[in-house]
């Protein structure tokens, strides 16, 4: 299985019901297999994580 850059960001995130790392986007299923399978695809909900984000706002 191919690397994505779902580790990165800030719509995957830990589910504690199921255990394990989840996106939080609903995505059907030819973005599902297409997110899975083309080495190409980017993933148009993409956010990067920024935990200064917050900081920036503040400044």
């Amino acid at each position: 299985m191919k690397q994505t850059n779902c580790d990165y960001c800030s719509n995957f995130v830990y589910d504690e019901e199921y255990e394990n790392y989840m996106c939080v986007i609903n995505l059907d299923e030819d973005e599902a297999v297409r997110l899975m399978c083309d080495e190409y695809y980017n993933c148009p909900y993409f956010q990067m994580e920024d935990e200064y984000k917050i900081v920036r706002k503040q400044m």
